[in-house]
């Protein structure tokens, strides 16, 4: 079960979380704004599975609140909003959340959710790879989930290292970026390729030289060639 924060300005919504949560068997904290759930994060930055995360709240808006989360911490984060603009889709992604779901949602899906990312992030003992691989400089800890290159440790997102450990599971094989968004982000996934192709340049800026094995494939998407 896991330790959801849960950060919203409307008591009814937060309310409506913990229900669904904790039916589940899941703990829940509170944060009415996103100054107060940057203090609690910086507190305990390793206190939390998930944080779900309102977009518009007083004094520190959800996207502000992320970018000062994510310098202490790599907590997944679920994206909540009544707006559903590409553009925020898009910013939020930037920013390393890990989905965004609009209002009004099913508590039931939301929950859901929240599943499909812990179970990607933290695979079943059956499913997980206890493995290092490397590339030259570039070495992938599968278990630890640690990337490193040159000897020096790669600051990913986890979505960064979700798309890389894809990639890799799959080197030397065309993936359509189709097939990219649904294995990575989900069949539900509430975007399109510009986002993949964010991710894409992020990753490459985060893997420096070694962005070279990342080959685009024009006019079907991308392959990670060794």
């Amino acid at each position: 079960m896991y330790h959801i924060l849960v950060v919203d300005d409307e008591d009814k919504i937060r309310s409506l979380i913990r229900k669904y949560a904790e039916f589940e068997g899941h703990t829940v904290t509170e944060a009415a704004n996103g100054m107060q759930a940057v203090e609690i994060c910086r507190q305990k930055p390793h206190g939390f599975d998930i944080i779900i995360m309102d977009v518009m709240m007083p004094e520190l808006d959800g996207f502000s609140a992320v970018e000062e989360i994510r310098k202490v911490s790599v907590t997944p984060v679920l994206m909540l909003s009544a707006r559903g603009e590409e553009y925020d889709k898009i910013y939020g992604f930037k920013l390393g959340i890990d989905d965004y779901v609009v209002k009004p949602f099913s508590p039931k899906e939301l929950m859901m959710r929240i599943s499909a990312i812990m179970n990607r992030i933290h695979p079943t003992k059956e499913t997980a790879l206890h493995q290092t691989v490397s590339f030259e400089g570039l070495v992938i800890d599968f278990d630890a989930r640690i990337v490193t290159i040159d000897g020096q440790r790669a600051e990913l997102s986890p979505k960064e290292y979700e798309l890389l450990l894809y990639l890799v599971n799959n080197k030397n094989i065309a993936l359509t970026r189709e097939k990219l968004i649904t294995n990575v982000w989900g069949y539900d996934f509430y975007g399109d390729d510009r986002t993949l192709d964010t991710h894409i340049k992020l990753l490459r800026k985060s893997l420096g030289v070694y962005s070279k094995f990342i080959v685009t494939l024009r006019g079907v998407g991308y392959r990670f060639e060794s």
